[in-house]
């Protein structure tokens, strides 16, 4: 199966509506998560990210800060 942005035709969706369908693929992953097991070099990236963010909490940007900057980004 060859599946691609055009053959699916979300390269004629606008910004907004990829980002909703972005959040929408994201969270039907989370709720397939439980039957994904993640391999040794994904945890050990998990873990590192986790200790860096432990040793620097406040370096940490909110999901809502970040894609608030992307959408200002895009409409430029």
């Amino acid at each position: 199966m060859n599946v691609s942005i055009q053959s699916l035709g979300i390269d004629r969706l606008g910004i907004d509506e990829r980002l909703e369908l972005v959040e929408e693929i994201l969270a039907s992953l989370a709720d397939d998560a439980q039957a994904y097991t993640p391999t040794v070099a994904q945890k050990s990236e998990l873990d590192q990210r986790l200790a860096s963010y432990e040793q620097n909490p406040g370096d940490i940007v909110p999901l809502h800060e970040v894609m608030a900057s992307v959408a200002n980004r895009l409409k430029l």
